[in-house]
């Protein structure tokens, strides 16, 4: 697919979806200086050696020289038995929702279980023999983002097990910020399986530490963990990904505006999947000519998207997440309120899978009521502030 020329100037757009610019994002500043987790090896080497280690991984598991951190570890002698999979498998090529296949690493000869489809939870059999498991995978930071609630899965069968955990941490591009609403636990799925807003605010290992210290596994277990930490990194770190953690986020903006846009995945609108741009693009056939056209076409990492050959009417959000929303902190709900408003047949705008990303019924309720973002937005804040006091017994840097 390729880009119109034609895009119209985000202060139309803007006035178009009811929006109302503040005078400046916040902008945030990255240091050279920091170490994600798996790039010191000083700091877990030497709890590995005589052990025998299953891994949680992925293709964005690697070291700063761009080595697989599987192959660093038996590059120096660690007994890695097993690999364990998530979303979009080891390689992270596997389609959204697609079946990923156990089977084995071609390079290695290890062999690879998935825990994705039916198979979400490590067995006995899988855990057979293991000493350690190290979780090591980028994650986003938005609770619908599967890869925390595998990590939630491995630390259950890992303290059923007596198996130890190990979370190699990474940051979070967006550590800044909490916003959503608060997920109800009869909603409880595999986008959303702990009482967290959308966007919690918290690295990888952060989250594994209030998983296990509010007792939010299975029968309250907690499972033997241990964190080894970022180096010079803090929650007003920003951070760009230095590989894709999956096949739909390409890039940064798209990092940008997933916690915005995922919510359209319970709706008839296209967010972009099967074409060039990914989650950084908003559209339907029925939305009004805004001057940019888009056809979603099947291909690796985006099978049988919506709308497959068929022409959208949509926005371009690139400019506007690199100019607006990169820093903003904050949920943008204003495409969603504008795009169930010019829906043509309200009643099929809300899937049930909807429910499950919002991890209530209310901001469907709230939309169709016909509130605005900030009137939406004004809800979440009491139990925002109720769960700002939980997550900040488990942080491990320095808040924003």
């Amino acid at each position: 697919m390729k880009l119109q020329k034609i895009r119209l100037k985000y202060t139309i757009m803007l006035l178009l979806l009811a929006a109302i610019l503040p005078a400046q994002s916040l902008r945030l500043k990255s240091p050279d200086s920091l170490v994600v987790a798996a790039d010191r090896p000083g700091a877990y080497l030497a709890s590995l050696y005589d052990k025998n280690v299953g891994m949680v991984v992925n293709h964005s598991s690697t070291l700063k020289d761009g080595k697989h951190l599987v192959d660093f570890l038996l590059a120096n002698k660690i007994k890695v038995k097993k690999i364990f999979s998530p979303e979009h498998g080891f390689r992270g090529t596997a389609s959204a929702g697609a079946k990923v296949e156990s089977g084995k690493d071609a390079k290695t000869g290890l062999p690879v279980i998935s825990l994705y489809g039916n198979h979400k939870k490590p067995t006995a059999a899988d855990l057979e023999g293991l000493d350690i498991l190290i979780f090591d995978i980028q994650d986003v930071g938005a609770r619908f983002y599967t890869y925390i609630s595998t990590l939630s899965y491995v630390m259950e069968a890992a303290a059923e097990y007596k198996v130890k955990v190990m979370v190699f941490d990474r940051p979070n591009p967006h550590g800044y910020y909490i916003d959503g609403p608060i997920l109800e636990l009869k909603h409880k799925s595999f986008v959303g399986m702990h009482p967290v807003p959308i966007v919690h605010g918290m690295t990888v290992g952060e989250y594994a530490r209030m998983v296990n210290g509010e007792g939010w596994l299975q029968g309250a277990v907690q499972c033997d963990l241990e964190v080894i930490p970022c180096r010079n990194y803090d929650h007003n770190t920003a951070y760009e990904l230095p590989i894709k953690p999956s096949p739909n986020l390409p890039n940064r903006l798209a990092v940008t505006l997933y916690p915005s846009l995922c919510l359209f995945e319970g709706t008839p609108v296209s967010i972009g999947r099967g074409t060039d741009f990914p989650f950084q693009l908003i559209g339907a056939p029925w939305f009004k000519e805004f001057g940019f056209n888009f056809t979603p076409e099947d291909r690796p990492g985006a099978a049988n998207p919506p709308y497959e050959g068929v022409e959208c009417k949509g926005f371009v959000l690139q400019d506007f997440a690199d100019s607006y929303m990169d820093g903003l902190g904050e949920i943008y709900l204003y495409w969603l309120v504008e795009s169930y408003r010019m829906a043509p047949d309200k009643t099929k705008f809300f899937k049930p899978f909807f429910t499950l990303l919002a991890g209530t019924t209310k901001l469907q309720e709230q939309i169709e009521q016909g509130l605005s973002a900030e009137e939406i937005r004004a809800s979440w804040q009491e139990d925002l502030r109720a769960f700002q006091q939980i997550r900040r017994k488990y942080l491990i840097y320095t808040d924003y």
